[in-house]
């Protein structure tokens, strides 16, 4: 118990709270803020580590809205909802009446009476995930003003066009307990790199969550992709005046290979061009199925000229050692021993299999943080209350 009480009083030290504050960008919230989610989740992992119940509501819905298919981040929000007692309802747009002209304003607090925390995934369009879940919380915060709603529900980015906060604070969990603390990281070498894969399309929200929180925590962040593959001007001057604040540094590469040289991180990831992916809105906006089949044709035979832009063996020997850590938000796309090729071989990625499975495990207690923060002023003293309830209860 010494150390989740040590926890604790930590969470107490930080003098920060997000009582009311949704989480939509890491880069909105201060460095005591973002301390805060983190040892909340470091907490509530170490109370269900040693049986301790930390369900804080008898009743209540967390809302899920997924625009895009997932798979880790559906379940880590349905994990995180049940581990603090509240009950998952997804939105699914098809069965509501949003195909029928119900406005956003509408459905928001229709779907809020009993509601805590909402969660919405939607990364499909350059320049609107990011603007919708605003417009989702104006209209919580007139139905709130208006007494419609008896509270007014949080809200949690599951992902973005801009951003993935869940993901990129996850993966910084996941190194801070890799490397001992957050002050170990200082210093440390992150290569954040495009990599080659059949597909396309892929959102740019996974770097942009990357380069955008971890230059942060001081840390050394080189994003490398081939030319024309760049990430949103706003998101890139965030990085780099957070490198400034932080004593960290922010580069950018054109070469995979000097990314990975002397890195002690390695996040090699798929993502499509930001111009393209303007250009794949604006065809899915208008349903012109045949000019995306066009589109992708193009981007993969464009992709094709950079297949050489995979996490192979011989790219992660250039890294500190060679013995750099490798990272991916998962699903990602191995190559084989036929030469398909992909954003890693198969030979890296069964190396680095498990420390990326208990990568994506730090999700659920990250999304319960961001909720728990959101619910309760004073979360030091409402998991102190919970350590007193669990010696009254007997577990086997």
């Amino acid at each position: 118990m010494e150390n989740i009480n040590a926890i604790i009083d930590k969470i107490r030290n930080t003098g920060v709270s997000l009582k009311g504050k949704d989480f939509l960008l890491t880069w909105e919230k201060s460095r005591n803020e973002l301390d805060l989610v983190l040892l909340v989740a470091e907490a509530l992992k170490q109370m269900r580590a040693n049986n301790i119940s930390t369900r804080v509501f008898d009743s209540g819905l967390a809302v899920s809205q997924f625009r895009d298919n997932s798979t880790r981040t559906r379940f880590s929000f349905a994990s995180a909802a049940n581990l603090l007692g509240l009950a998952v309802q997804d939105l699914d747009e098809e069965k509501s009446q949003i195909s029928h002209g119900e406005t956003v304003r509408e459905t928001s607090n229709m779907i809020s009476f009993l509601t805590e925390i909402i969660g919405i995934r939607d990364d499909m369009y350059l320049g609107a995930g990011h603007t919708y879940m605003k417009e989702v919380a104006e209209a919580l915060k007139d139905g709130y003003a208006h007494q419609v709603l008896p509270s007014r529900p949080g809200i949690v980015n599951l992902q973005c066009d801009v951003d993935h906060p869940t993901q990129s604070m996850a993966d910084l969990m996941h190194l801070i307990n890799h490397y001992g603390s957050a002050d170990a990281l200082k210093g440390k070498k992150i290569a954040m790199t495009w990599a080659y894969s059949p597909s396309y399309g892929k959102p740019l929200s996974v770097p942009q969550g990357i380069i955008g929180l971890m230059t942060r925590f001081g840390m050394e962040v080189t994003l490398a992709h081939p030319e024309g593959y760049g990430l949103i001007p706003e998101v890139m001057d965030v990085a780099r005046k957070n490198a400034d604040d932080s004593g960290g540094s922010f580069s950018v590469s054109n070469s995979m290979d000097d990314a990975f040289a002397g890195a002690d991180i390695v996040y090699p990831k798929s993502w499509a061009p930001y111009h393209v992916m303007e250009r794949r809105t604006d065809l899915l906006r208008s349903r012109d199925t045949a000019g995306l089949k066009e589109l992708e044709k193009e981007c993969l035979a464009n992709n094709a000229r950079y297949i050489d832009w995979e996490c192979t063996r011989e790219k992660m020997d250039l890294t500190r050692d060679g013995k750099a850590l490798y990272m991916h938000c998962l699903p990602a796309d191995i190559s084989d021993v036929s030469c398909k090729k992909g954003e890693v071989s198969e030979e890296v990625f069964e190396q680095y299999r498990i420390p990326t499975y208990l990568e994506a495990g730090y999700k659920p207690y990250v999304i319960a943080a961001m909720m728990f923060t959101n619910r309760f002023k004073n979360p030091a003293e409402v998991l102190e209350k919970l350590l007193v309830r669990s010696k009254e209860r007997v577990f086997e």
